[in-house]
C-alpha cells in the first residue's frame, strides 16, 4: 500500500474551506488551531493554513484543454470517481474542466475533472478502472 503524502498550502477562510473539503467533497477534518486545519484527503494529509494562496494560470496542456498549474488532487477507483463527480454536481461546484474521459481506448485511459476550492486552489480528481494502469504508456 502506498504511503500517504502531506501537502500544506494557503486558504483565505478556514470555515469556508472546512465546509468545502468536508461537506462538499466528503473528506474528514483532523487536528486544527485558529490558523490551520488538517484534512484527510482520500487517505492523504492536507494542511490548510490561513494565508495568500499560490498563484496559478491555465498553462498545463492536456489534450485539447488548458488546465490550471500548479494543481493537486487524488487518483480514485472509477466507481468512487463517478460517485464524487455526482456529489460535486449536486453541490453546484463549478468545474474548470467538466468530468470527462480522456485517452479513451489508450493505455492510461482515465476520467478527470478540475475545479477550484473556495480560495481558488485548483484540484484535479482522476478515476481509473485499473489502478495498475496509472503509469501506463
Amino acid at each position: 500500500m502506498p504511503l500517504p503524502f502531506h501537502f500544506a498550502f494557503h486558504v483565505v477562510d478556514l470555515n469556508a474551506s472546512r465546509e468545502f473539503y468536508c461537506n462538499v467533497i466528503g473528506c474528514t477534518e483532523g487536528r486544527s488551531t485558529a490558523t490551520w486545519v488538517d484534512i484527510d484527503f482520500f487517505g492523504h494529509q492536507l494542511s490548510l493554513h490561513l494565508g495568500q494562496p499560490f498563484q496559478t494560470s491555465n498553462t498545463g496542456e492536456v489534450g485539447s484543454h488548458r488546465v490550471p498549474m500548479p494543481h493537486f488532487g487524488a487518483i480514485l477507483p472509477m466507481q468512487e470517481w463517478h460517485v464524487l463527480a455526482e456529489r460535486l454536481r449536486k453541490h453546484h461546484v463549478s468545474f474548470v474542466l467538466e468530468p470527462s474521459i480522456r485517452f479513451a481506448g489508450e493505455p492510461g485511459e482515465q476520467a478527470t475533472m478540475f475545479f477550484l476550492d473556495p480560495s481558488g486552489n485548483p484540484i484535479e480528481l482522476k478515476g481509473f478502472n485499473e489502478m495498475g494502469s496509472v503509469f501506463s504508456v
